[in-house]
């Protein structure tokens, strides 16, 4: 049986209401102090290491961090690959888990950028233990590429948003650092993570040797990532963004946002964590969903029973004003993120629970 045939009798039509867009926490827009903070953003000409608001974002997310420098990007995906270029060399390979966003989702970025091999793990949701990190290194030998690279992220994309334990992730950092292994963490929810363990940001030093951290998933910036690392590193870093194409100008401007970012909307985080959870357990209710991920941040994770296509479903929920992606056959993901308040996680409920009434 479809579940999708069904229209809801409203006072107020679906499109005359806000859209509640589900989708990814990219979808954010700049809220009126993020943009006036923007406005007001003293900027110079970066690529001349001349932009005053640049160098406060950067500065600022490395102490975050305890790190001591920061390389202001574009995107997530570039401070990725600027971090594996520059941990690596031709012939080398880094490790990572099977579903990570720097090998599934950079159209094959570690390949074209670094010429460079990937072991690929089966983790638990993502994560991997230091027995997999250490069963994965190469010995040394003619025929094999050399294990240069351990990259971890947390919190997983593909794992609905799982969080690394500390101790988990110290023993991994402990097995890179015996061989020789640089560490590198994509952090492009890690605030989300740190809400959701309660881990200190100053501690990650001890573990990573660099940092991505993304300012435009639920921080809410319009645009920009932060690759974070020692000033010897990102002073060799800064010629590959530039090789890259990613050397920018007068980007006070959009680092203002992330600078607002970083100062007013990291513990707000868990409202979008609550709100995940209250959604799971709408979910888990519904006679059409077979399986929901336990949501540990704001990522909620979810199959569809096989007599409810994938594709009617989303359609359905985009015609009550509601968006969300495919996650794999039959898979559906919902992203909650600043942008999206009680009252349209009220309205998701609604739909979800009318698709079963009206079925």
């Amino acid at each position: 049986m479809s579940y999708s045939a069904f229209s809801v009798d409203k006072s107020a039509s679906a499109s005359s209401l806000p859209v509640v867009d589900l989708r990814s926490d990219t979808v954010t827009r700049p809220s009126p102090a993020m943009l006036a903070a923007m406005m007001a953003a003293p900027v110079g000409d970066d690529v001349y290491d001349e932009d005053p608001t640049v160098r406060r974002l950067e500065e600022t997310a490395a102490a975050r961090f305890g790190l001591e420098a920061g390389l202001y990007c574009p995107s997530g995906t570039m401070t990725n690959q600027i971090a594996i270029k520059a941990h690596t060399e031709p012939l080398s390979e880094v490790i990572c888990e099977q579903t990570a966003h720097v090998y599934l989702w950079e159209v094959g970025g570690i390949a074209f950028h670094s010429s460079a091999s990937v072991a690929l793990l089966a983790g638990n949701r993502g994560r991997l233990t230091a027995e997999q990190v250490e069963g994965a290194i190469r010995p040394e030998n003619l025929h094999y590429p050399t294990t240069r690279l351990v990259c971890l992220e947390n919190t997983h994309n593909r794992g609905g948003g799982s969080c690394y334990s500390w101790d988990d992730m110290a023993a991994i950092s402990d097995v890179a650092k015996r061989h020789g292994l640089a560490r590198h963490l994509d952090g492009a929810r890690v605030f989300n993570a740190l809400v959701a363990t309660g881990q200190r940001s100053q501690d990650y030093s001890q573990l990573f040797d660099t940092i991505s951290v993304c300012l435009s998933k639920g921080l809410g910036a319009p645009v920009g990532s932060v690759l974070l690392g020692s000033a010897d590193f990102i002073k060799k870093t800064k010629r590959i963004r530039k090789v890259m194409g990613g050397g920018m100008r007068q980007a006070g401007y959009i680092a203002a946002a992330g600078l607002y970012a970083l100062e007013n909307n990291v513990e707000r985080l868990a409202d979008d964590h609550r709100r995940a959870t209250r959604l799971a357990e709408v979910l888990r209710q519904q006679p059409y969903v077979t399986d929901v991920l336990n949501p540990e941040t704001n990522l909620v994770i979810f199959r569809l029973h096989d007599s409810q296509p994938a594709a009617e479903f989303l359609e359905t929920l985009e015609q009550q004003g509601i968006r969300a992606s495919s996650f794999g056959p039959q898979w559906i993901r919902f992203v909650t993120h600043l942008d999206v308040d009680d009252a349209g996680i009220a309205r998701v409920e609604e739909a979800l629970q009318q698709v079963a009434q009206l079925a």
